[in-house]
């Protein structure tokens, strides 16, 4: 018979043998570990004909090599070169420092021949030694000696200049200077190929002689442009085909730092001009740097060939912009430059490499962008501008539309807004229209390129003809396409957004249009009312094609809303204008959420609805001369009327926002209605009507009746506060007792019920208000009594457990409590020392600190006890 241990026994002895086996595996991989260590040392004294496998332990990296257990990091040796390169540097640092302060301080001190002598013969030893240290394998020693030998040949600059030619110009000098030493600089470099540093210092200095001598001869702000950008193009050129990495590197910072002050001169001088013969100048700098970087994007590789691309097209558009913008107004000549900008995206036809020409194509993108940033201003104003007409409402209508506004900004100079508008809005318009054409024209530029033959597109499915440069489009398989391909936005992402880019931008065209020309102020409010009911269409068209997501009906959706909230806020100059806007509002709202299918866009309709419709009472009460809490029962018509529709609509999704927003209005009734106490248990009053009547349906009773039950009380209390009754007792009594019997009835014929809901309701009609009363109340009868029936309450609620009866009375005994001993609390506080509260908060929060896991857990088990009660 074999025995079988326990479950609790088996799993004692496997862990006791799996704690055997990791120390086992540990001893062995700490004496493997030595072994490794102690073998390492000899290896490179070991014969020619040594074997590592012969002991088998192959050196790491070759094949055969056997993997290293986990936990395993086997101990490298250090890297002498690192000691070796510190060791150096500081060497080279400190006689760089020693030269210095010797051609510094010392050099007065000797002759013309000693000086000549001995920078001479430093100098020279310094670019000797580099070369026959390079013949050794000194690799790094030479280096630290070259950048010895730069400082020195610096240094002869500088004596030369302090004694043989004082008097010379120090710019001219420096120019001549830093020409001479980036030539001998190269030379060197070249000679002794192996050494790093002369060939990139040599590009450093070779960025100094044309701008010196410019700046020397006095010249103009454009020939320093043209110096500056001579001096890009030939950071450009060393870019291209220099050698080594850190000379490319070098040059490429050096060309964009010398680049981009050329082009920030040149637009400088183009901006500021007098006229288009003035701005020809620089305009002929600008396309000279356009043409130097795209000749530089056509052999850089891929990412420099993109940037030079957009260099080349920014500058281009700056260069031929300039010119008519000079003959322009300040408020006209965004609109050349945006031409020119748009012109310049068809060089992208032209035969220019691809990522060239997406270079190019992103230009023209930017300077658009430029000019819708410069407009959006002058929008948001428009937008924005007519909330200064909350503050005197109804104040009469004004002249025209730029005085509705209340706005300071220069109209006359932003006339071109509404152009610049429009016409990007008409571009990105006709390529929503006619979008196979734009995807048959930027096929080229979005085909995938092959590693083999660089071809666009070439071995690509689709990529032939007209196929679409994208997945999704027409005629594009994807197939065979990378992933860099396949996270691009599909066509009809893209189509979308040109539409929807057209249809935001036409409606700014045409709001700032209106402000612009300043038409009559009803010419306006009706206008903008109108083009609220255009978006309106738009959405509800697009929403019921079945495209109710896409950028399109969104976009429409959008602007109707943020339209109609602009001119609600224009119309009240008005009062009339203020009734016409949001009836029309109120209705075309309601139409589009009945004609519209799809379940977002209605709800966002009829939400808006109930909002202009709960402003239009607001409106009837401000006409009738009434008081705000006067008002207030008015603005119940349309939570009223969102009752009656939810009920109507009963399960449908677009029932619950309606209602809610209705809910939001009655907020507003009672905000309104809080100055006044009688009518403000009116209001409360005709809410809980209404919570009561949605209560009715059964999806809304878990809420409704709760929300019903609390505002009939609250409305109680409010009316008899306003009555100044002292005894309210009197009143709530005889509501609590058949409340209480009703509960005891309902408990009986379904134990299972709540006690909050059986006798919840009828213990607060009377306990809060009785301690409301009694925190005021200076007589001690009334807390007496109260906290002997909030104690009795408290024990029948711990006795039967019943939550309702424990938490209310045990809250209003506390509250009631707190009451009675406050004076004294009060009078103990004052007598007591002004440090020992801060102490007893002190020790108090350390000793809950130190048995806060005991703490937590009685306070779960005080949850779970309340928690188990009915």
């Amino acid at each position: 018979m074999e025995h079988v241990p326990p479950p609790a026994e088996e799993l004692a002895r496997l862990d006791r043998e799996l704690a055997e086996l990791d120390a086992r595996r540990a001893q062995l991989l700490t004496r493997r570990a030595w072994l490794l260590a102690a073998l390492r040392p000899t290896a490179p004294t070991a014969a020619p004909g040594w074997n590592p496998s012969a002991w088998g332990a192959p050196p790491p990296g070759r094949p055969g090599a056997p993997a290293q257990p986990w936990g395993y990091v086997p101990k490298q040796p250090s890297a002498p070169r690192s000691a070796q390169n510190v060791l150096l540097t500081l060497g080279g640092l400190l006689l760089t420092v020693a030269a210095v302060a010797f051609t510094l301080v010392s050099w007065g001190s000797m002759g013309i021949g000693g000086r000549s002598a001995v920078l001479a013969a430093v100098t020279l030893g310094a670019l000797i030694a580099p070369a026959v240290l390079l013949r050794r394998g000194l690799a790094a020693t030479a280096e630290a000696l070259t950048a010895l030998a730069l400082v020195l040949t610096l240094l002869d600059v500088y004596a030369v200049h302090a004694v043989a030619a004082p008097d010379t110009d120090g710019l001219g000098f420096t120019a001549v200077a830093s020409a001479v030493l980036a030539v001998l600089w190269a030379a060197y470099g070249l000679a002794l190929g192996k050494l790093r540093l002369p060939l990139p210092a040599a590009v450093v200095l070779a960025q100094w002689p044309l701008l010196f001598w410019a700046w020397a001869a006095g010249a103009p702000a454009l020939v320093v442009g043209w110096a500056l950008l001579a001096t890009a193009v030939l950071d450009g050129v060393i870019a291209l085909w220099g050698k080594g990495s850190g000379v490319r590197v070098t040059a490429c910072v050096g060309g964009s730092a010398m680049g981009f002050s050329a082009l920030m001169v040149g637009l400088a001088l183009s901006t500021t001009a007098s006229g288009p013969l003035g701005a020809a100048a620089p305009g002929a700098l600008l396309l000279a740097a356009a043409a130097a970087a795209l000749a530089g994007a056509w052999r850089a590789p891929k990412g420099f060939a993109r940037t030079g691309g957009v260099v080349a097209g920014l500058a281009a558009a700056a260069a031929v912009g300039g010119v008519p913008a000079a003959a322009l107004s300040d408020g006209w000549r965004v609109l050349a430059y945006l031409l020119c900008g748009l012109a310049v995206a068809g060089a992208v036809r032209a035969g220019l490499p691809r990522d060239a020409a997406r270079g190019v194509l992103a230009a023209s993108g930017a300077v658009v962008a430029g000019a819708l940033v410069w407009a959006l201003p002058s929008l948001a104003a428009v937008l924005l501008g007519p909330v200064t007409l909350l503050s005197d409402v109804w104040a009469g209508s004004p002249g025209g539309f730029r005085s509705a506004l209340g706005s300071t900004l220069p109209w006359s100079e932003l006339a071109a807004a509404p152009v610049v508008l429009a016409l990007v809005a008409g571009l990105l318009g006709s390529a929503y229209r006619w979008w196979p054409s734009v995807v048959r024209i930027a096929a080229p530029l979005a085909a995938p390129r092959t590693a083999d033959t660089g071809t666009p597109g070439a071995g690509v499915p689709g990529a032939a003809g007209a196929a679409a440069p994208w997945p999704g489009w027409s005629g594009w398989s994807g197939a065979g396409v990378g992933a860099e391909a396949r996270r691009r936005p599909s066509g009809a992402a893209l189509r979308g957004a040109a539409g929807a880019g057209a249809l935001a931008l036409g409606w700014g065209a045409l709001l700032l249009a209106g402000v612009v020309l300043d038409v009559p102020y009803a010419v306006a409010v009706a206008g903008e009312t109108a083009l609220v009911g255009g978006l309106l269409a738009l959405a509800v068209r697009g929403a019921g094609s079945g495209r109710g997501a896409s950028a399109v009906p969104v976009t429409a959706l959008v602007g109707a809303v943020s339209g109609a909230v602009s001119v609600g806020l224009l119309s009240l100059a008005s009062e009339g204008a203020a009734y016409a806007v949001f009836g029309a509002l109120t209705v075309l709202f309601a139409g589009a959420a009945f004609r519209v299918g799809a379940e977002v866009p209605r709800a966002v309709f009829a939400v808006a609805s109930v909002v202009w419709g709960t402003v239009l009472t607001g409106f009837a009460g401000r006409s009738l001369d009434l008081d705000p809490h006067e008002a207030a029962p008015l603005v119940l018509l349309v939570p009223a009327l969102t009752v009656l529709l939810g009920a109507r609509l009963r399960r449908n999704p677009v029932a619950l926002p309606v209602e809610l927003t209705g809910a939001l209005g009655a907020l507003v009734a009672v905000g309104l209605a809080v100055t006044d106490a009688p009518f403000l248990a009116l209001v409360l009053a005709l809410c809980g009507v209404l919570a009561a009547g949605a209560a009715v349906r059964p999806e809304r009773r878990p809420v409704a009746g709760y929300l019903a039950a609390a505002l009939f009380v609250l409305a109680t209390w409010v009316r008899l506060a306003a009555s100044e009754v002292s005894f309210p007792e009197a009143y709530t009594l005889p509501v609590t007792v058949p409340a209480l019997v009703v509960g005891v009835l309902r408990r009986r014929g379904d134990p299972e019920a709540s006690s909050w809901t059986a006798y919840g309701p009828g213990l607060a009609a009377t306990l809060l208000p009785s301690l409301a009363v009694a925190w005021t109340d200076t007589d001690w009868l009334r807390p007496l009594l109260l906290g002997v029936a909030a104690l009795v309450i408290t024990l029948l609620g711990a006795r039967y457990r019943l939550q309702a009866l424990l938490v209310l009375g045990g809250v209003v005994l506390a509250l009631d409590g707190l009451h009675e001993l406050a004076p004294y609390v009060a009078q103990v506080a004052g007598a007591l020392p002004r440090w020992l509260p801060p102490a007893l908060a002190g020790l108090l929060l350390l000793v809950v600190g130190a048995t806060y896991e005991q703490r937590l857990r009685d306070a779960r088990r005080l949850k779970d006890a309340l928690g188990r009660m009915r």
